[in-house]
């Protein structure tokens, strides 16, 4: 079975397709391309767990194993149980992607997952959620500055990942010997981001969708308050901040070509002076290519929109101790009243009437009453 491409470009391999998890899905490009002589041949294979964890294992038995396999792994102690996402050539690039080397990797694949495997596996994952919330308190009572937010059993049941967010540094020994004593298992605590609990929760962004961080992106890239400087994005915590109360991962897909728009504009610093008066930098348009300037250092007033090439050549004029009359056509004069920067916020904005600019309702015209002249004023 064959999916064909809504483009109608070709036809996705049936093979390549697998459980979609989210951004730990991958899709083997190469499942349908025959083998070339002399190929690069791999016996790893990638095996997915829970939340974004993944593992690569050898398949030293030779068992035909393909995507969507439940298997049973080698792990210290024990073994774990997980599904096969990835088989073939593509497994060494992805090795190579996440900078392991096959020689660190000494793993192996057991066999596929037998039925008390099953069994064991399930009965460990239903134990997962009550643990999570005895764990919180436990570490309530310890007095310890963290948060549990998932723990995750090993297909066997003999030990326990515990993610954890915390701002600082934790000392957590004593917490794991109280988790060790009241669980009866092997302990481990790994450390999260916040980027990585929301992604693991999920949830729909103020730009209506599922979140990124929840559906393809892998790794997460440090975003900077510059980012939103660069974009002129008012720096308002409220609505720079995603779900996980950091700034948003979104801020990082357009800010190079901000960045490069940007070059074609003046510097903030530059003041334009003409015979009319000294105009300061007041904010920019940077995709459209315009720079709106005020006369008011410190608020808006008789504000004048002009190109970057216009005020580049004003620029230049200076330069040369050249003021022009003024900052050339094509501008936009406004007013210079005081702008009302919270307008956007008002309540009553949508009370308005259409068409009147002062924001005053419309006042309804009374009809005047024409008086008739009297009959007799008429014949004559």
């Amino acid at each position: 079975m064959d999916f064909v491409l809504h483009n109608g470009s070709g036809r996705l391999c049936r093979r390549g397709c697998g459980k979609q998890d989210r951004q730990l899905n991958t899709y083997d490009w190469l499942a349908d391309v025959p083998r070339a002589t002399g190929g690069i041949e791999t016996d790893y294979v990638e095996v997915q767990f829970k939340n974004t964890r993944k593992g690569y294992y050898r398949n030293t038995n030779g068992l035909p194993l393909q995507k969507g396999d439940i298997v049973a792994v080698e792990a210290m102690p024990g073994h774990d149980v997980g599904v096969v996402t990835l088989t073939g050539r593509l497994v060494p690039l992805q090795m190579k992607k996440a900078n392991l080397k096959p020689d660190a990797l000494g793993r192996r694949i057991y066999r596929k997952a037998r039925q008390n495997d099953l069994d064991r596996w399930e009965e460990a994952k239903g134990r997962e959620h009550d643990t999570m919330i005895r764990a919180r308190q436990i570490a309530l009572n310890l007095n310890l500055d963290m948060k549990i937010g998932d723990v995750e059993y090993q297909g066997d049941g003999g030990k326990a990942i515990f993610y954890y967010i915390a701002e600082g540094r934790v000392d957590f020994r004593q917490l794991i010997k109280v988790l060790a004593e009241v669980f009866k298992v092997r302990i481990e605590m790994k450390q999260i981001g916040a980027r990585q609990e929301a992604g693991r929760i999920g949830g729909i962004g103020p730009c209506g969708r599922e979140l990124c961080c929840a559906t393809w992106m892998t790794s997460f890239v440090s975003v900077s308050t510059g980012t939103a400087r660069y974009q002129d994005i008012s720096l308002n915590p409220q609505k720079l901040a995603g779900q996980c109360a950091k700034l948003k991962c979104c801020l990082n897909y357009e800010v190079d070509a901000y960045v490069e728009a940007g070059k074609s504009l003046p510097s903030k610093e530059l003041t334009l002076e003409t015979k009319e008066a000294v105009y300061y930098y007041f904010k920019a348009d940077i995709l459209a290519g315009s720079v709106t300037y005020s006369t008011d250092k410190v608020q808006p007033a008789g504000l004048v929109t002009i190109s970057g090439r216009r005020a580049f050549e004003v620029i230049d004029l200076n330069k040369r101790g050249i003021k022009p009359d003024s900052l050339g056509e094509g501008t936009t004069n406004v007013p210079g009243r005081t702008a009302d920067l919270l307008e956007q916020e008002s309540v009553t904005r949508f009370d308005r009437s259409k068409g009147k600019g002062d924001g005053k309702p419309a006042k309804k015209k009374k009809k005047k009453n024409k008086k008739k002249k009297p009959d007799h004023l008429n014949e004559e």
